[in-house]
């Protein structure tokens, strides 16, 4: 049966906030939304955790999300990341990104300061009531300190705004009872659960390692859509290892940053207080991307 927000079915891309000397280097991303609007992505997804937003001014942030929707052109649809432990910055950021002419906002659940579930709940819908563009749910309870639970998502879908949930749980029963409950676009916010999500009633992935091969990822879920089980299986076991080590071996966006870097698509350092990619787990990720066949 079709979801809700099935236009945002496929590939998605996280993509990364390129530095330079400290600033904002509005060329590269410009390259980077090239990169993926050739591959044929369905959605890029700027200022979330890959484009490191928590370090970037509210300036900053309201540019990257103009920059990319100006980049993209229509080509692909841009939701940005709007959210905030704050509602109310929250709700502004998503307004602007609506003014902006973005596609979705993908809203993290508010971080930090802990809300009930009746909290996270007031978040979300004070959001979504005050856009008319579709809302996101992003679940990541490992970077929040606090999960949305699924009884709470479930009662977020009778809301109209609220159209997709980005989730990054792990857990297959949580996302299991979402789908069974609800008609919500689920989105695997962890790329190496791509495949297990699909295969419960996922309609696709907002990636990080698409960063590096949108091709491969796309293959995956346009394999799986067609009935084509051995393939999409085939391509999740290729997949795997780099995926663990992009997210595994130092927070995101540590190693897709690195990566890149790697691959003559230098998107330039992070900012403090992340800091660069440790020799030795560097020299593991040049195994790492040598091995899946990747120039670095």
């Amino acid at each position: 049966m079709p979801t809700r927000a099935e236009k945002f079915a496929g590939l998605s891309v996280a993509i990364v906030t390129p530095f330079r000397d400290g600033k904002i280097d509005y060329a590269r991303l410009r390259e980077q939304v090239e990169f993926q609007a050739r591959a044929g992505v369905k959605c890029l997804c700027p200022v979330g955790t890959t484009g490191e937003s928590p370090t970037l001014s509210h300036e900053e942030h309201e540019r990257v999300i103009a920059e990319t929707i100006d980049a993209a052109a229509g080509r692909v649809l841009v939701m940005p990341g709007t959210g905030s432990n704050s509602t109310a910055e929250a709700v502004r950021l998503t307004k602007y990104a609506a003014k902006a002419g973005a596609d979705a906002a993908l809203v993290v659940g508010p971080y930090y300061n802990r809300p009930t579930q009746q909290g996270i709940y007031e978040h979300f819908k004070a959001i979504a009531e005050s856009v008319e563009i579709p809302i996101c749910v992003y679940n990541i309870p490992t970077r929040t300190g606090r999960n949305i639970e699924p009884e709470t998502i479930v009662r977020l879908a009778d809301l109209p705004g609220i159209a997709m949930v980005k989730e990054a749980t792990g857990s297959m029963d949580q996302a299991s009872q979402i789908l069974a409950a609800t008609d919500l676009t689920v989105l695997s916010g962890d790329d190496s659960m791509t495949l297990p999500l699909l295969a419960i009633g996922g309609r696709g992935v907002i990636s990080v390692v698409a960063n590096l091969v949108p091709a491969d990822m796309k293959a995956l879920i346009d394999a799986f859509d067609a009935g084509d089980l051995a393939k999409a299986r085939e391509l999740h076991g290729r997949l795997f290892t780099l995926c663990r080590d992009l997210l595994g071996l130092a927070s995101n966006p540590i190693p897709i940053k690195a990566a890149m870097a790697m691959l003559g698509r230098d998107t330039g350092d992070v900012r403090l207080p992340l800091v660069p990619l440790e020799p030795a787990l560097a020299d593991r990720l040049h195994r790492v991307l040598r091995d899946y066949g990747l120039p670095a």
